[in-house]
C-alpha cells in the first residue's frame, strides 16, 4: 500500500500542473484508500473480508470524493446520499457475489428488516453516520 502511495505521489508532483492527470490521481488515490478502508472494516467487524469489497469501497469513496468536490449539500444530504450510495452498491454487490455467484460473502437474513439478507436498515444507519464522518474528512482535503 505505502508503494502505491510512494508511486502517487510521484507522479502527483511530476504532473502537477496538468488538471487532468491530478484530476485521476486524485480519484485514484481516493479509489485505493476507499478499497483497503472498506476492507480494513470489514477485518475489524468480521475478522475477515472479500476481494469484492475492495472494489465497492473504490467506488463508494471515488463517488463521494466527486459529491465533496462538485456539490455544496448540507451535511445531513452528504449522510443520506452517502448512506443511499452504499446500501445500492452493498445491494448489488450482494445480488451478484452472494445470490448469483454464491460465493457468501455476508448475510443480513438473521437482521431485522433486511432485503433478501443483503441491506438491512439498522446497517444503513451505520452507512448514514460514517458517511457524515467521511464527508466531515473530505471536506478538509
Amino acid at each position: 500500500m505505502f508503494t502505491c502511495l510512494n508511486l502517487l505521489s510521484v507522479f502527483y508532483h511530476k504532473y502537477k500542473n496538468n488538471t487532468i492527470m491530478r484530476t485521476f490521481l486524485n480519484y485514484l488515490l481516493a479509489a485505493l484508500i476507499g478499497g483497503f478502508g472498506y476492507c480494513l472494516i470489514e477485518i475489524i467487524y468480521r475478522g475477515r473480508t472479500h476481494y469484492s469489497m475492495f472494489f465497492a469501497g473504490a467506488i463508494v469513496l471515488s463517488t463521494f470524493y466527486f459529491i465533496s468536490k462538485n456539490y455544496e449539500l448540507p451535511l445531513w444530504a452528504r449522510c443520506l446520499a452517502g448512506m443511499l450510495i452504499i446500501t445500492g452498491i452493498e445491494l448489488v454487490f450482494g445480488i451478484v457475489f452472494n445470490i448469483i455467484l454464491k460465493e457468501h460473502v455476508w448475510d443480513y437474513s438473521n437482521v431485522p428488516l433486511n432485503f433478501l439478507g443483503q441491506i438491512c436498515v439498522p446497517f444503513s444507519l451505520i452507512w448514514f453516520v460514517l458517511s457524515g464522518v467521511t464527508f466531515k474528512v473530505l471536506e478538509k482535503v
